[in-house]
């Protein structure tokens, strides 16, 4: 599949007309009827309904219409920002993250490296701890944050810190009114809500971790697709959610957070970057955030 053909046939779909899409794409109309069947052919399916007046497109057409708009929507942009960064001449640092390190100290460590370097683009991205690996090998980002460990040699790791576990517990459940720290065979009556639920392995599997290596078996386990959903089941009295300390700030209505008495009951905060990579805007980032961790009192690393 070539990307002229993606355009051909957005053009031949919003035209509903081989004819005027031709004269659009200054082309004759029997290479461009060609171009189209070559396209269903490389596929296997058809797109277009044949004989139809004006055009119309099959089903599977219609999904692959939105599809290649979008496609071709992200490849102008893809361009655009590429020509720009070109223009100006500026420096790129490309950051994945996890969304739970934006309720702890990353968007400070952020502010902090572009007071210091005002003149990069920073691009931020929202991805799992095993996403970022696969986009740092290929160079889609720089550096990630995260919170699963990982063994490949060809990414480096740089444990921040061990981010201490709360029990997230509906305000009205009567455990709720006991002085914590709780054990989680104190929870272990209430169903569970854990997260996210894809891909795995993830954060979920070191809450279930936690459970298993106690024996413990809530009645239920709930997945769900992101932290924010979890806290909200957590709120309509769903059950009880495992998450990381500086969560607490995020939702306090008819949530509480207790802490927890348990044995490894942390979560790890893993810088990630390429192996050996020399780049002086990784380190500097490094050094901001072993500065800004200083300046909180809390231990790097530990």
């Amino acid at each position: 599949m070539k990307l002229h053909q993606l355009h051909y046939f957005v053009t031949v779909a919003r035209e509903r007309n081989f004819t005027r899409a031709a004269e659009r794409l200054n082309m004759a109309q029997p290479p461009l009827s060609r171009q189209i069947h070559q396209l269903e052919e490389e596929i296997g399916v058809q797109l277009i309904q044949r004989g139809s007046r004006p055009l119309q497109l099959t089903e599977a057409g219609k999904l692959f219409f939105d599809q290649a708009v979008m496609a071709l929507d992200h490849i102008e942009q893809m361009t655009e920002m590429t020509r720009r960064l070109a223009a100006t001449a500026r420096t790129r640092l490309g950051i994945g993250f996890v969304s739970s390190t934006l309720y702890g100290h990353l968007p400070e460590a952020i502010r902090r490296y572009r007071t210091a370097r005002p003149e990069v683009e920073i691009a931020l991205h929202e991805m799992t701890s095993l996403e970022q690996i696969a986009a740092l090998k290929e160079g889609r980002i720089d550096v990630g944050f995260g919170r699963i460990p990982h063994g490949d040699p060809l990414v480096d790791r740089v444990l921040m810190r061990n981010e201490p576990l709360r029990a997230a517990i509906p305000a009205s459940d009567p455990i709720a009114d006991r002085p914590g720290p709780f054990k989680l065979a104190d929870l272990a009556h209430l169903p569970i809500i854990i997260y996210p639920s894809a891909p795995r392995p993830s954060y979920a599997d070191q809450v279930l971790a936690l459970l298993r290596d106690r024996d413990l078996r809530p009645p239920v386990v709930h997945e769900v697709k992101e932290l924010q959903a979890a806290l909200g089941l957590v709120a309509a009295e769903t059950g009880f959610a495992v998450v990381p300390a500086s969560v607490e700030r995020l939702r306090r209505d008819n949530v509480v957070y207790a802490p927890l008495d348990e044995v490894e009951a942390s979560s790890p905060v893993i810088m990630s970057i390429r192996k050996d990579d020399p780049s002086p805007e990784l380190a500097l980032l490094l050094r901001l955030i072993k500065r800004m961790y200083r300046d909180h009192g809390i231990a790097f690393g530990v």
